[in-house]
């Protein structure tokens, strides 16, 4: 009975410090919401409260007038999945072989993947343009994705690296057995089972590109090119003062593809993996 008691004790506090890391999660995506809609002499109080007043949609017609969002998420989206669907493409072969023929060589490659990932962005900005420039791909949307593929490329193999190694190698060596050939077995054995790792990977190059601000800043000149991250900061004034309402707006439809990609996706990752378990 006790036993029982601290079970259930012990599970309601799994709840509870579940439920507190939602909130802290949602806090800041909430209060952007709020303030979106909000009018500027809400945004001005010394009181502000959680949902507004009066709301008004006045702060997402400013923000589309004052700056050109839809040209920016273009260029956003473009630069997004490009490098998504190259560093996958790049990355899969280069993970099942380092996954499945594991030799000192292998071992050093996935040591320098990790250790590349300490690297900060300044440490590699300047040999990076120089050779952009030298390439005519400075201020041009496909140097930008160039640059988006190798920054996430050693991440992308990692993840992948491991969602190889969760693939049993015994299903390929039944199907082996069975007869079927090399790229039999990869096509229909090992493919299913690894497009949820597969598309869990390009979600996560998409919304590192799509949030990426930095390099963006750096090699792109003319506001034609500019991403969404970089056109977010033209609603800071000249002395950091921020136009709080359209910039809240603005920033509230770039978070929106994430979070709308993600909550398609997710569901698809799970069944994805269920039925190529089950179909196996």
């Amino acid at each position: 009975m006790s036993a029982l008691r601290t079970s259930r004790s012990g599970r309601a506090g799994q709840y509870v410090a579940l439920f507190c890391y939602l909130v802290f999660l949602a806090f800041p995506f909430l209060w952007l919401l709020s303030t979106a809609f909000k009018p500027a002499r809400e945004l001005g109080s010394l009181h502000p409260t959680w949902i507004p007043q009066d709301p008004t949609l006045q702060n997402f017609r400013q923000a589309f007038d004052e700056q050109p969002l839809l040209r920016a998420a273009g260029n956003s989206l473009f630069a997004a999945l490009a490098a998504a669907l190259i560093a996958v493409v790049i990355a899969t072969p280069m993970a099942y072989v380092m996954a499945r023929h594991r030799s000192r060589l292998t071992a050093a490659a996935t040591g320098w993947v990790v250790v590349s990932q300490a690297f900060p962005f300044v440490l590699v900005i300047i040999p990076l343009f120089l050779i952009l420039k030298n390439l005519h791909l400075v201020n041009t949307l496909s140097g930008l994705v160039m640059v988006y593929v190798v920054w996430s490329l050693p991440f992308a193999l990692w993840m992948l690296v491991g969602y190889v190694r969760a693939v049993p190698g015994e299903l390929e060596e039944a199907a082996a057995v069975d007869g079927a050939g090399r790229l039999r077995t990869l096509v229909s054995v090992t493919a299913p089972l690894l497009a949820p790792g597969i598309v869990a990977t390009a979600l996560f190059a998409f919304i590192t590109a799509w949030n990426e601000f930095f390099f963006a800043l750096v090699l792109l000149k003319t506001a034609e090119k500019q991403t969404l991250p970089v056109v977010l900061t033209h609603f800071l004034g000249a002395e950091g003062v921020a136009d709080l309402g359209p910039l809240a707006a603005a920033a509230f439809l770039a978070t929106l593809p994430s979070l709308v990609i993600f909550a398609i996706i997710q569901k698809r990752i799970t069944g994805g993996m269920l039925a190529g378990a089950v179909k196996n």
